[in-house]
């Protein structure tokens, strides 16, 4: 509604009456219509199909192009006619033209069936109330908007998928030619019109074809020059002994064979240990080769991030490593590479008791696995043991391994130095026999060696007990060590029987109680008091001399490297002289 200021302005003074060429309705006059004709606002207003519209059919509406049926447009009216004055009806600014308005659109609703009553808002939306005698389509299921929006190329453009029949035409098909449908195999847009697919080639795309297609023949010949010079026959008899599967002569699978041979042994660089023997040869050799892993053996890394990387040496390790130096040659072999392993093996040994480190070069790669080969060794396996902690790496000899429970770090750990007696024992029995410590290590396979070792050799000192008690109470005029050494098939000599490397006579330890494996076990025990005592006295002193050694070493190396740089300037300048 418009404010009653408005209303004062709309209205005409009789004073100051200006002439009007029609008339025209007030805008109160116009506001009261509308609220008139939408005064009802539950009536449903929701348009529905209806006759159409007869135009011309009733008289009531006047028509601007007929003057006689609108007095008003007349056109022999006269100036006065038209400037008269307005006459007041229900209201200012009344018109008759307004009441014959409504009355043409009461008649027009009546000749709609659309507007002839209101419906209710089932009927306007229930699609089945337009047309009672067709049943209602189906609900569609709605599509699943949770992975993106479908496509809906091919319900608009896909033919036959969109729901044309393979007999009809498809209304896509400009062209009128059955044959050339659009379909699956034309959506691209190259194939199935009317020009071949070759009329979309620019000069640029035959170029990259006619240079890709001399790429593949260059390819080709050089696949086959390489084929065939791979397969050639062996150079020298060093290598036809050396591949006794591919022998030389001409065919195309001895040429195969050749060729798969010559490729294997490129790959043996990254996949095969860097030497055939990794171990120098040792006159003489060895008695026993005991092979340490480090990772989670010997040492255990973590990583955080507080610290980083941290590094902890297992209890135990130094008296471990130094009393069986005397035993057996120690190396360390780890799947680390070098340069991670070598500061760990310094700071693990700084006085150099294991003989040799080898690491990662060393190992060989089988299907994504680093697998330590002891025949590579240069040792003999029948007096080789390896420690490790991953089955995977000894899986070439397992005959060889003792596998250990990784260690993670526990602080109060005594099962690397639990193995020490049964290492021990196999050393006392490699002297002087031919020992074969894979026939050892089997009978104690799938049990805890530690614990079941200590309970034979207590049952061993057990029945010792007893023989002697019953040797002495038989025959107290000899010696119990003397019977005991004729019953294990040792004997006495005329210097009064075994000697041990520290003079100690075997028959007087057995006199005084004292098991083979005691007396041993107590040479071991002074040897490595002697060591730990050379270490405490002289070990800086050590140190610094392996330091001193390292650094003229490494001096030398570099002299050596400017000089063999340098050398060219030197020639040339003798030639001159």
């Amino acid at each position: 509604m418009l404010p009653r200021a408005a209303f004062r302005a709309l209205r005409v003074r009789p004073a100051l009456t200006i002439p009007h060429t029609a008339p025209i309705a007030s805008t109160s006059q116009w506001i009261r219509l509308y609220a008139q004709n939408n005064r009802s606002s539950k009536k449903d207003r929701t348009w529905k199909p209806s006759d159409p519209i007869k135009f011309g059919q009733s008289k009531s509406r006047a028509s601007p192009v007929r003057p006689k049926e609108q007095p008003e447009f007349d056109a022999a009216a006269t100036p006065e006619r038209n400037t008269a004055p307005l006459k007041t009806g229900a209201g200012i600014g009344t018109f008759k033209t307004a009441h014959s308005e409504q009355a043409a659109s009461r008649h027009h609703a009546n000749e709609q069936e659309g507007f002839s009553s209101p419906q209710s808002p089932k009927e306007n939306t229930d699609p089945a109330a337009e047309n009672p005698e067709q049943p209602p389509a189906p609900q569609k299921p709605l599509p699943d908007l949770r992975h993106g929006i479908p496509s809906t190329f091919s319900a608009e453009f896909g033919g036959a998928e969109a729901g044309a029949k393979p007999g009809e035409h498809d209304p896509n098909n400009v062209t009128e030619d059955p044959d050339k449908e659009p379909g699956p195999r034309s959506a691209g847009g190259r194939e199935g019109g009317e020009l071949p697919r070759s009329a979309y080639e620019t000069s640029t795309d035959r170029r990259r074809n006619r240079i890709a297609n001399w790429l593949y023949l260059v390819v080709l010949a050089l696949g086959t020059a390489s084929a065939v010079y791979m397969g050639r026959n062996w150079e020298t008899a060093e290598e036809e002994r050396a591949n006794p599967d591919a022998p030389s002569g001409w065919g195309l699978g001895l040429m195969y064979n050749r060729a798969l041979a010559r490729l294997n042994s490129q790959m043996g660089y990254y996949t095969e240990p860097t030497f055939p023997k990794l171990l120098p040869d040792i006159d003489p050799a060895p008695p026993l080769t005991l092979v340490l892993s480090l990772e989670d053996l010997l040492v255990h890394s973590e990583w955080d991030t507080k610290h980083g990387w941290r590094t902890a040496k297992r209890p135990g390790v130094d008296y471990f490593l130094r009393y069986l130096s005397q035993y057996y040659e120690l190396v360390i072999f780890t799947s680390v590479k070098s340069m991670d392993a070598d500061p760990i093996i310094r700071k693990l040994d700084p006085f150099r008791i294991v003989m040799w480190p080898l690491y990662r070069e060393a190992t060989r790669y089988e299907k994504g696995e680093y697998i330590k080969d002891l025949s590579c060794l240069n040792r003999d396996l029948s007096r080789t043991i390896i420690i490790d902690t991953d089955p995977s790496h000894v899986k070439l000899q397992p005959e060889n391994a003792i596998v250990l429970p990784k260690w993670k770090g526990q602080a109060g750990d005594k099962s690397l130095v639990a193995l020490i007696p049964f290492l021990e024992y196999l050393a006392m029995m490699s002297q002087g026999s031919s020992l074969d410590v894979r026939q050892a290590i089997k009978a104690f396979e799938g049990k805890n060696i530690p614990l079941e070792f200590a309970r034979k050799e207590a049952k061993m000192r057990e029945d010792f007990n007893r023989d002697m008690a019953d040797q002495k109470a038989k025959t107290p005029k000899h010696s119990a060590g003397g019977l005991l050494m004729k019953f294990l098939g040792m004997g006495g000599s005329k210097q009064g029987g075994m000697i041990l490397s520290d003079g100690t006579n075997v028959a007087e330890g057995f006199a005084q109680g004292k098991m083979l494996i005691d007396q041993y076990r107590e040479i071991g025990q002074k040897n490595y008091q002697a060591m730990d005592k050379e270490i405490r006295e002289n070990g800086e002193k050590w140190l610094k001399e392996m330091a001193d050694e390292e650094k003229k070493f490494q001096d030398e190396q570099m002299k050596n490297m400017k000089t063999s740089a340098f050398s060219w300037l030197g020639s040339g300048s003798s030639e001159k002289k």
